[in-house]
This record gives structure tokens, sequence and C-alpha cells, in this order.
């Protein structure tokens, strides 16, 4: 399915937002792709996003499945519209303790006012990849919000 942007200047637009969004900036979190409908991130490991056996903690995971799905379908909103999650569901596959997460968002079904997005998140490790989550994500399409 080829998906087409609603905005002619999206790509600068979702870059904005992402870099005006300050907990992934916390979390240490990089757009290392970004395409209609589709956003990765990337998360490197460091002691302050593990959980007590040295794992990543499922917050920073389900966090970044959910910024990679909000950001794919950004790509394809409207000049003017802003991107809030209503509603998803996370499954916890694996444990991640390799160097690098790896969250994959693409949209599932676009809309004028909500998106289906899925996201994937993969630990990685010298060329190794280990599926870490899955997510299915609702996004709602909000007008008036700042990008």
């Amino acid at each position: 399915m080829e998906l087409s942007p609603r905005d002619p200047d999206w790509e600068n637009r979702v870059r904005s937002s992402f870099g005006a969004q300050n907990f992934m900036k916390h979390l240490g979190a990089q757009m290392v792709h970004l395409s209609p409908g589709g956003v990765d991130l990337e998360l490197k490991m460091r002691d302050d996003l593990t959980q007590q056996h040295g794992f990543f903690h499922a917050g920073a995971t389900s966090s970044i499945a959910d910024s990679a799905a909000g950001y794919a379908a950004l790509t394809l909103f409207a000049s003017g519209f802003g991107v809030l999650t209503s509603e998803y569901k996370i499954n916890l596959l694996n444990p991640a303790k390799q160097p690098v997460l790896l969250a994959r968002g693409r949209v599932v079904k676009p809309g004028r006012t909500l998106t289906i997005a899925k996201a994937d998140v993969y630990g990685l490790d010298d060329g190794d990849r280990v599926h870490v989550a899955t997510g299915l994500f609702t996004l709602m399409s909000v007008s008036g919000v700042k990008d």
C-alpha cells in the first residue's frame, strides 16, 4: 500500500515535532528512518533505562514503540494537526539486553481522525536481531495541536 502525506512539508514538521519531544530526549531516542507512514527510532542501552535484572525497562520499550507508531501516523496528517495516542496494546516477547533497541512504526490503516499503526521493537547486537515487543496503536489526529 502506497501512503501519501497530506502535507507537502510533512518531513520537516515530523522532524521538528520529534525534536520538541522532551521525553524522547530524556530517554535518548533518535529517529533513524522517516518515510510516509513509517518511522524507526533507536535507543541505546544505558544503566538508567534498565530494570532490576539489567534488561531494558518495559516502560522504555513501550515508549519508543508508541512514539514510532505515533510519528508514523503524523507523517500522513494534514498541516495544523498533531497526533495523540488514544489506545495501544503491546506484547513484550523477549527481555532485551542488547546494546540497541530499534522500534519500527508503520501505518496499517490511515484515516482522517483515527489511524491504526503497528510497532515492532527489536534488540540489536552485532547483526543479531531479537524481536522484543510488538504493539497495535490507535492514533488520533487533533486539530490545533502545536507540532
